[in-house]
Formats: structure tokens, sequence, C-alpha cells
């Protein structure tokens, strides 16, 4: 298994306040994706000049505060999956995965507390 992004990510109820902070940092949007899953979750990938990424996540079912998570896109979903799963991590949507035609995700949760938000992309 090969990680091929590593980045930190917000998840929120409400993202546009996060976002316009970024911006004065300045990141700049590069793309976003609506109605990911169940959730309807909506992703905003942003960048810095000097190539740093973020995601924010915005969901209606974020609790009042907002998360953090690390952003981890893998080239094996599945051997990544395990790999966690073996070292204690729970996927927050029990055994579901979150599958559309181009990607396939998961959040797990270490046992300590900490969240990798689980990707691979799926070349079409």
């Amino acid at each position: 298994m090969k990680i091929t992004t590593f980045n930190p990510q917000i998840m929120t109820r409400d993202a546009e306040p996060v976002i316009e902070l970024f911006e004065k940092l300045g990141f700049e949007r590069r793309h976003v994706k609506e109605s990911i899953g169940d959730l309807a979750v909506t992703g905003i990938r942003m960048k810095s000049a000097d190539g740093s990424y973020l995601d924010i996540s915005q969901s209606s079912i974020m609790p009042e505060h907002d998360l953090t998570a690390i952003r981890m896109n893998v080239d094996d979903f599945d051997e990544a999956y395990e790999l966690l799963a073996s070292n204690g991590f729970e996927n927050v949507y029990g055994d579901q995965v979150v599958e559309n035609p181009t990607s396939r995700s998961a959040v797990m949760v270490s046992p300590s507390g900490y969240a990798i938000n689980l990707v691979q992309h799926i070349n079409q």
C-alpha cells in the first residue's frame, strides 16, 4: 500500500467561516464535491501557494464543535483499511464504506481518539 496524499482535514457543520479564514491565510479553493455518501457531505479541497493542502468537510450531522482529522489517500483501500482495523481503529460508519464513482472512503478513529479519513480515488 502506498500513501498518495496526507494532509489535515476539518469536519464542520458550517464550512464557510473555515474557508474564509484559510483564504485569508493564502489558501484557494481547488474543487468542491457535494452530496458525498448517505450523510450528504460537502467536501472542499483547498491549496496554498506553497503546495500545502487542506480538506474541509461539511455535514449537518456534525456535533456543535469542529473536528480535525488526517486525510490519507492510498492506492489500496482494502489493505489500508485492514491495517488500521488490525491496529484498533474503528470505522465511524460501522461496516459501511462510502463508495461513489470516483472514490471509496471511511473515517477511521484510533483507540486514543484521533481520526483518519481513509480515501482511495478510483481512476475512470
